[in-house]
């Protein structure tokens, strides 16, 4: 599969896609029965006790029990309704310097004793290629600890003839606005990862995540022709309370502090605009190619910043280690080295987490059983930092990983993955009516679209789902066909003003792919609507004939 499948879905086959294929369906009751924590930990020390008596020097287990929920309506119907449970152990070690891993879904001792075995022996094998030898940046171990998304709804609870409801309304209001077909789907995620390490941790997390896309289609007959506007959305690291449709949540965080986390979503508002919009589309305006300056809104800009920051700042690609779905990375390290190269603006600053509230990356602790936290990638435009792993630390001179460590299942080996990764607000208050009133021609592009970038991730095309037209710092017509190209650094460097955190907010990718095999992982993206001046337009219109 090509990555930008994962990244934009258009098809109710998705939820059989992403089946795995070592899951079984269940019974919905069945989601919420839960795993002792004395067996996981049981489990986790036979497999290190097996692993450094076979001769490792070092060992982890992730014990996983991932749990999914997949609805799919069309129109007013619903297609499929699809349970599944995945269950396992992973053994990782490292033994003569190298890396071995094994995985089973023989929850038994001695399934678990046999697996650690073949992942020792697996090192063993490897160590007599490679060259030099692993070195893990320290970790200490921090004992038995637990993490949980803070959820106030579980989806789990949640009848599913209500969720149903929800996605047949939500389809109803898009075709009563003006859509001819709509197409609503609902993803939930459990993951309960029990984390152990020779280093000391016992570590156990329970993330809950959901996302909930949507495709309004108008369709003009006499014209032949049909246009969609997607949902706007974003995937969350939330629970089923995201649906409420209340203005915000506050949630009781560690201590009593109270946190603010991002908005509610009403998915019967954006489905019914939605249709409006999608026929709206079909009578828009044809872009006229050529240089505008272009106000992109965090629903729009989320993509932009994966694709020409997320992606080449992943170490293991800058090293060329990686090459898979879409290549290697511009940016190299004797650009870091330098502590001059100018990515962007001085007014672009870009971090990296996994700790912020509601967004798709936060957890407590990585899959190296690294604690997570936040740091700088670009600081006023300049390149400073990359995304890195244990094993990755050292070359860029750091003396700890930034707990970027993920593997998509019990089966698969953890390797280096994206965190979030963020643009931050603007430092001036400025809201997005201010920004446009002395843009003289532009257009103001909401929602992502299609995008093509190269194996480097430097020279870039990225569509939307709607756009309009800016003229003398005024929104006017809607227009299509719009596309907008440039390279990464040329963009960034264009970028001229960002709103203020009042402004601020994720999207982010449900499915997002890397690795031969492949594993698929979730992100989130933050930024404020920002300007961006003098961008080429092109016109994606075909004309036959």
């Amino acid at each position: 599969m090509e990555r930008r499948a994962f990244l934009n879905i258009s098809s109710l086959a998705l939820g059989t896609m992403l089946l795995p294929s070592f899951g079984r369906a269940i019974a919905a009751e069945e989601l919420l029965k839960p795993v002792d924590m004395k067996f996981k930990k049981a489990l986790a020390d036979t497999a290190m006790t097996a692993a450094t008596q076979a001769g490792a020097s070092y060992c982890d287990v992730r014990v996983g029990r991932y749990l999914n929920q997949f609805l799919t309506t069309r129109d007013l119907n619903v297609e499929n309704v699809v349970n599944t449970e995945s269950a396992g152990v992973g053994v990782r070690v490292i033994a003569g310097g190298a890396y071995g891993f094994a995985a089973t879904n023989d929850m038994t001792p001695d399934g678990v004793a046999a697996a650690a075995r073949q992942a020792v022996a697996i090192a063993k094998a490897n160590a007599k290629l490679q060259t030099e030898p692993l070195i893990l940046a320290p970790v200490k171990g921090v004992g038995e600890v637990a993490w949980a998304t803070p959820i106030v709804k579980d989806w789990r609870t949640v009848p599913i003839k209500d969720k149903a409801e929800l996605l047949i309304a939500a389809n109803k209001a898009g075709m009563d606005g003006g859509a001819s077909f709509m197409q609503s789907l609902l993803f939930q995620v459990n993951q309960q990862k029990y984390f152990a390490s020779t280093d000391g941790s016992y570590i156990d997390q329970d993330i809950h995540r959901l996302w909930m896309p949507f495709f309004a289609t108008a369709v003009d007959q006499k014209e032949n022709k049909f246009r969609t506007r997607q949902g706007l959305s974003a995937p969350v690291g939330m629970g089923y309370e995201y649906l409420d449709a209340r203005p915000e949540h506050k949630l009781q965080a560690a201590g009593g502090v109270t946190t603010l986390y991002t908005k509610s979503y009403d998915l019967i508002e954006d489905a019914r605009l939605a249709g409006k919009q999608a026929k709206a589309k079909l009578k828009a305006k044809s872009v006229e190619p050529g240089k505008y300056d272009l106000v992109l809104t965090p629903e729009h800009l989320w993509l932009t910043i994966h694709e020409s920051v997320g992606h080449p700042t992943e170490l293991d690609r800058v090293l060329g280690y990686e090459a898979n779905y879409a290549g290697t990375s511009f940016a190299t390290l004797d650009k870091w080295q330098t502590k001059k190269f100018k990515y962007g603006s001085d007014l672009v600053n870009i971090v990296a987490d996994k700790t912020t509230p509601g967004s798709l990356g936060a957890v407590g602790y990585d899959d190296e059983g690294v604690k997570c936290k936040n740091w700088d990638i670009i600081k006023d435009g300049i390149l400073v930092n990359y995304q890195a792993t244990r094993d990755q630390a050292h070359i860029i001179g750091e003396k700890e990983s930034h707990g970027c460590s993920y593997a998509d299942n019990w089966a698969n080996v953890q390797f280096q993955r994206m965190p979030n990764v963020s643009l931050k607000a603007g430092k001036k208050r400025l809201t997005p009516d201010e920004m446009i009133k002395d843009v003289k021609k532009g257009i103001y592009i909401v929602g992502d679209g299609s995008f093509s970038i190269d194996q480097q991730r430097y020279n870039f095309q990225f569509g939307g789902q709607l756009f309009y037209e800016i003229k003398n710092g005024k929104i006017g017509q809607q227009l299509e066909d719009v596309a907008y190209q440039s390279n990464t650094q040329e963009f960034w460097n264009a970028c001229t003003a960002i709103c203020d955190e009042r402004d601020w907010r994720m999207g982010g990718s449900f499915f997002d792919g890397k690795g031969q095999p492949p594993q698929v992982s979730i992100v989130s993206h933050g930024a404020s609507t920002s300007r961006f001046n003098g961008i080429n337009v092109i016109n994606t219109a075909r004309k036959i004939g």
